[in-house]
């Protein structure tokens, strides 16, 4: 039986759909607040760097000679750290301010910068230290003075100071969104499982059906499972009265045919109507092929989609009551013995037929005691009838089960009841064996399945 996580599951399916939907999903939202950790990083920084630009701005002035000079020192943390990438620069012309972390090298923003295209406002720049490190630079160009060339600003940040900070962001959101996506995957298994669990209920329940425990699927299902219980009921419907049908067909063929090829039968046991036995032998080859047909017939109206279970106790109740009273003259007793419910994978009328003959079998020939037990077997369950009267010896036995074969002229009947009732639990995987009683008597045992 294919498991949940076989290629064509439902589940499987539902779960990888959900797996790839999710995973696309926490791709995209890592990503989406990956940059806006970039972007804020970032911002903080240059946010920094430009607070350093208007602080050189604004320390600015003129000394002797007209060369620029600062009023204060701005060598504050972190543009105090030897060689840490913080770095501050003021270049007009010839002249160079520096912060004292530069050790008198010079900080080169990029041509594009010095060309001064946006004056008064501070613009990214990306460059490398004088020691090689990588930079995160802000310029700022001020407008030129009369005669002056215009005073190039520069602050740096090490490129650490961007990248650490979206290390540690970037762990933990991976952390996050690892454990969210556990969570959203758990969550899903559970809601498919819980989505699911309808189905398997169908599917027991339609065991049910099969086995005969229940005649049609309950019908309080989830609202998308209701339209398919409903077809899967009329189906059942349906074959069942197919199965009527072809046994109200059946029934009446055979009630239309075995007494005259009885009666026939019966003539011809004549030697002098039939002195070479040919119209016996094709007598009994009609009645060969007419129980042939009946029986493709009936095991084909058995073998349907649907299998009654029948309780044993109430079909034996009734039939006890009713032979009681038709063998009332003989005073006899009829002892039932049944385990607490004992049912048979058959239907009513086939077993209210099979165990009629067998309790009207044991009622004729007893002496005045019938007993009906039944007990559970590997083949399925062994109802026994006896009696204690005469009995059959084993190889009258045989006879007995013949159609149309009566081993005892004087009391009535056909000879039909035994093979009958043999036929019919064959069509069920069953059986009929007869042997002697404990009681003296003849035991009939009925194997039926269960």
């Amino acid at each position: 039986m294919p498991g949940p996580f076989h290629l064509g599951s439902l589940q499987r399916r539902l779960l990888l759909a959900a797996l790839v939907a999710i995973t696309v999903a926490l791709v995209v939202a890592g990503v989406a607040i990956g940059l806006v950790l970039h972007r804020f990083v970032r911002g903080q920084l240059d946010s920094r760097l430009d607070s350093q630009l208007v602080a050189l701005a604004a320390g600015l002035e003129r000394g002797p000679g007209n060369r620029l000079r600062l009023t204060r020192s701005l060598d504050g943390p972190p543009f105090d750290r030897d060689r840490a990438g913080w770095y501050w620069q003021v270049r007009q012309g010839d002249a160079v301010l520096r912060s004292g972390a530069l050790e008198g090298r010079d900080l080169d923003p990029g041509g594009r910068v010095r060309d001064g295209l946006d004056p008064d406002h501070p613009h990214p720049a990306d460059g490398t230290g004088p020691w090689g490190e990588s930079l995160i630079l802000r310029v700022l160009t001020l407008p030129p003075e009369a005669r002056a060339p215009p005073a190039v600003l520069v602050a740096s940040a090490p490129a650490d100071a961007l990248r650490g900070p979206l290390r540690e962001a970037g762990g933990a959101l991976a952390l996050i969104l690892g454990i969210l996506g556990l969570s959203l995957m758990a969550g899903t298994l559970a809601q498919v499982r819980l989505g699911l669990r309808p189905l398997e209920r169908l599917r027991r329940d339609l065991a049910a059906v099969r086995a005969g425990h229940r005649a049609r699927v309950p019908g309080q299902q989830p609202a998308e499972i209701r339209p398919l219980v409903a077809e899967v009921n009329a189906l059942l419907d349906q074959n069942a009265a197919n199965l009527e049908r072809a046994r109200t067909h059946v029934a009446n063929l055979a009630h239309g045919l075995k007494t005259p090829l009885a009666t026939l039968s019966l003539a011809l046991s004549d030697r002098a109507r039939d002195p070479d036995g040919t119209l016996g032998g094709l007598v009994g080859a009609m009645d060969g092929q007419v129980r042939h047909h009946l029986r493709r017939a009936r095991a084909a109206a058995l073998g349907g989609a649907t299998r009654e279970r029948t309780a044993l106790a109430e079909p034996v109740a009734d039939l006890r009551a009713t032979f009681a009273r038709l063998y009332a003259g003989k005073g006899l007793v009829i002892d039932v013995t049944l385990p607490a419910g004992a049912a048979v994978a058959c239907d009513g009328q086939d077993l209210d037929e099979m165990l009629g003959n067998l309790i009207d079998n044991a009622c004729q020939w007893c002496r005045g005691y019938v007993r009906i037990g039944a007990a559970s077997t590997e083949a399925g369950l062994a109802i026994t009838v006896e009696d204690d009267g005469p009995g059959l010896a084993p190889e009258a036995a045989a006879e007995a089960v013949r159609r149309g074969r009566r081993l005892d002229e004087s009391v009535p009947g056909n000879g039909f009841g035994l093979s009958i009732t043999q036929e019919l639990a064959e069509l069920y995987g069953g059986g009929l064996h007869l042997g002697r009683s404990g009681l003296g008597g003849l035991r009939a045992g009925l194997t039926l399945p269960v």
